[in-house]
């Protein structure tokens, strides 16, 4: 069968079916297409669902209203192309949720996602087709939106597996070797309220309030066996995963993300992104390690430095985005050329040469992060800056980047205050749900 994302394939969007779309066929105009009710939130009507509404790997004409399949060998919203908006979410485990309320968890998220990435609301009644006299079962606030290229990508934290020494899903023997707490890094200042968490959703869409209505709506399914612990909006992509994208820039005004890998790179994704079937644990394999960082940058001290100076603390220059070694955008840094003072043209503490491949083992990661700002603090100052997310085949790359970093230049100006890791796993079979292979 041909993995819809896998980039050898192709990563051009879906569309809805043909004579739907030719018929101008809205959000809740396929409801009758799909033939499964709101009572069938688990296994049977995602089979229903995928048999009821063929995908095409084709983009919609109207505007904004293409669509990638929520079905894969992979999860969606990895290497998908980096969409504008993010709404990104951790939650908790309710005590004294049981195993089957944590699969039924995920049977409801995984049907509830499939509909809501073909632009349809949670359920066939949705959110005006019901009784009148119960809530809705879908909010509303994206009736008549398309897709507008939603992927909702779903992960599992250390605490899922085993929190203060309970085993309370009875999986802590399933748990993944290298899941485990981040270790702690020269400059954090983690708040525990925003860090962490048993299960991670991340909704990605070029509208807003798709990626919003996304994540509301997957919490209101959650009442009951999960609760909200942290979330965070985001929004101008600051990494591109496919060269078709422009390079884009971080709250600093640098290019952000020119030598990240890309969808049509398979060597790489399989060598630094991929789990693959000889890692353990086997119900792993085609997933991937999902590290998410809250990195507050102080704006207001950043704007006050000279120009040459943040080039130097980068390592590029802020317009070209060219190393400072010399060339262009793409041209590779240079580490051994020296200034005509005879210095390293490269500075010895810049970015750009502390988290390079050459000087961390050739540890790569595929980033998918996004600028955020949250108004401003008590002192009246931006609370602004990167929501961090690289997308790695083991923690191991992340930390041994990280940890390169303790020396950064940049470190001077940014204050992480967030901190997770989850195991993402592989995509969902239409008829299953994501994560199913952990309890098979």
């Amino acid at each position: 069968m041909t993995d819809p994302h896998d980039p050898s394939t192709g990563s051009g969007p879906d569309s809805l079916t043909d004579d739907a779309a030719a018929a101008g066929v809205s959000r809740r105009g396929l409801l009758g297409f799909v033939g499964a009710g709101a009572a069938g939130l688990a296994l049977g009507a995602g089979a229903g669902l995928a048999g009821g509404v063929a995908v095409a790997r084709a983009a919609d004409t109207g505007a904004g209203a293409s669509a990638y399949d929520f079905y894969g060998t992979h999860q969606a919203g990895v290497t998908t192309p980096v969409q504008d908006h993010l709404h990104f979410a951790a939650f908790d485990m309710m005590a004294g949720a049981t195993r089957a309320d944590l699969v039924s968890l995920l049977e409801e998220w995984s049907y509830a996602a499939a509909r809501m990435t073909r632009g349809l609301d949670v359920s066939a009644t949705g959110a005006v087709g019901g009784s009148p006299m119960a809530p809705p079962d879908d909010t509303g606030e994206a009736q008549g939106l398309p897709a507008s290229n939603l992927t909702i990508t779903f992960g599992f934290g250390p605490t899922l597996f085993e929190a203060d020494g309970v085993d309370r899903f009875g999986i802590a023997s399933r748990r993944p070797p290298e899941l485990h707490e981040l270790p702690a890094f020269l400059g954090d200042d983690l708040d525990p309220l925003t860090s962490d968490g048993d299960l991670c959703i991340q909704a990605c869409a070029d509208d807003p309030q798709v990626a919003v209505h996304a994540v509301r709506n997957l919490s209101r399914i959650a009442f009951g066996r999960a609760r909200l612990r942290w979330s965070q909006l985001g929004f101008g992509r600051t990494s591109k995963t496919t060269a078709a994208q422009a390079t884009p820039r971080n709250l600093f005004g640098y290019k952000d993300g020119t030598a990240n890998i890309l969808a049509d790179d398979r060597e790489a994704l399989q060598d630094h992104v991929w789990v693959a079937a000889g890692d353990q644990p086997a119900w792993m394999t085609g997933g991937s390690y999902l590290v998410a960082r809250k990195i507050a940058q102080l704006i207001e001290s950043w704007d006050r430095v000279r120009l040459a100076e943040q080039d130097r603390i980068i390592g590029r220059s802020k317009g070209e985005g060219a190393p400072l070694s010399g060339g262009n955008e793409f041209t590779a840094p240079d580490f051994e050329k020296a200034d005509a003072a005879g210095a390293p043209a490269i500075d010895m503490a810049a970015h750009v040469r502390l988290a390079h491949p050459a000087h961390n083992s050739g540890a790569r990661m595929l980033r998918r992060g996004y600028n955020f700002v949250d108004g401003n603090n008590d002192l009246g100052r931006l609370d602004a800056g990167l929501f961090f997310l690289s997308y790695q085949r083991s923690p191991e790359q992340f930390i041994t980047v990280q940890r390169a970093l303790a020396s950064d230049a940049l470190n001077e100006y940014i204050r992480p205050v967030g901190s997770a890791l989850f195991a993402v796993p592989p995509g969902a079979a239409p008829g299953s749900y994501v994560g199913a292979g952990l309890f098979a």
